[in-house]
């Protein structure tokens, strides 16, 4: 059953709503919301999800910020639990990036997490 909260687990910036905005636009998916949580893998044993989804699962939670649905699996909630995602465009990189408070480890790509 899936569940709708005000709990401030995961949010976004400004920039990182933006772009998942535009991509929904660009995409034709207005209904569309952002897969944020953690999966096995990655040279630190953990990896960030990030995707657009039409629907949210039986079991997600599901988070309004700015304009834009968030979907949280429940084995990522208390890993996520204060996480801010943000979009980065740089000369050498672009993407969402996680800034999450409870990253004991991470690996210098930046996608692993542990």
């Amino acid at each position: 059953m899936e569940q709708q909260t005000n709990e401030i687990i995961v949010s976004l910036t400004d920039k990182a709503a933006e772009k998942v905005k535009k991509l929904l636009e660009k995409e034709s998916k207005p209904d569309y919301g952002l897969r944020v949580g953690i999966t096995a893998g990655g040279c630190s044993s953990y990896m960030y999800e990030i995707a657009l989804e039409k629907e949210p699962k039986a079991e997600d939670t599901i988070i309004e910020d700015k304009g834009v649905r968030i979907f949280i699996n429940p084995q990522s909630i208390e890993f996520m639990k204060g996480s801010t995602v943000d979009y980065l465009d740089t000369l050498t990189n672009a993407g969402f990036k996680v800034n999450n408070p409870n990253v004991k480890t991470s690996c210098g790509c930046g996608h692993s997490v542990g």
